[in-house]
């Protein structure tokens, strides 16, 4: 009798626990609801981190990366879903690992992300992406075939965003890939007039292309610096 009694103390608690939880699971979702209405980002942020605690899903933690990402915390992004690139993540957790890892600077690990989502899905502005990163890590030879096929594929209409003034703003994708064209072509054998013409190529495609006049500028700063004297023997 006494077991007994002991085990229905213990379904009843399971069943008031269990209940507790749908009801915690169903108040989340509902808040969560009411917070993406409101467009509260630190509610649908806390709503979310909540869900993943009562039932944890991939799903909505891929979810909630995006929403860090989007909110410019990538370093929050990054830890709610991780850094290393797998197979089975979604294209959405790739994403964020991409745009997160970039923010950071961090242009190797996030070119192997770019990479994985241009192998998904390739179109002109992944290109670009992967083109910029290795510029950076020094692959000229790998960015101009990226540069190649954005050129190639980029529609005239489509544009590309840049942050590098106090007002952001966008220049046609086709002048963007020109510019970097320039940048490789000077990575690569380091001539700078064959740059700034290409760089004036993008100019006449877009000419308020602020980041391509201020590499232009700096690169006919460079031509025109005094040849350094030879040592006096």
């Amino acid at each position: 009798m006494k077991k007994l009694l002991i085990a229905l103390v213990l379904l009843v608690g399971f069943a008031s626990s269990a209940q507790t939880t749908s009801e915690l699971q169903k108040h989340y979702e509902a808040f969560y609801t009411e917070m993406r209405l409101q467009g509260d980002m630190n509610g649908v942020i806390n709503a979310l981190t909540h869900l993943n605690v009562l039932s944890p899903s991939q799903a909505r933690k891929d979810t909630l990366a995006y929403i860090y990402a989007n909110d410019n915390q990538h370093l929050q992004a990054l830890n709610t879903i991780g850094i290393e690139k797998q197979d089975s993540d979604s294209d959405l957790a790739v994403q964020v690992k991409a745009i997160s890892l970039k923010a950071l600077n961090q242009p190797k690990r996030a070119l192997e992300q770019f990479e994985s989502l241009f192998k998904r899905s390739p179109n002109a502005y992944l290109a670009y992406e992967l083109a910029d990163l290795k510029i950076q890590t020094g692959d000229g030879a790998g960015a101009s075939k990226d540069i190649e096929y954005g050129l190639a594929n980029a529609k005239d209409d489509q544009k590309y965003a840049f942050y590098e003034r106090q007002q952001p703003y966008e220049v046609s994708l086709k002048a963007a890939f020109t510019h970097l064209k320039a940048l490789a072509q000077f990575n690569l054998d380091k001539n700078i007039d064959t740059a700034i013409v290409t760089i004036d190529e993008a100019l006449k495609i877009d000419p308020n292309f602020n980041l391509a006049s201020l590499s232009k500028q700096a690169l006919e700063a460079r031509k025109n610096q005094p040849a350094e004297a030879e040592p006096k023997q």
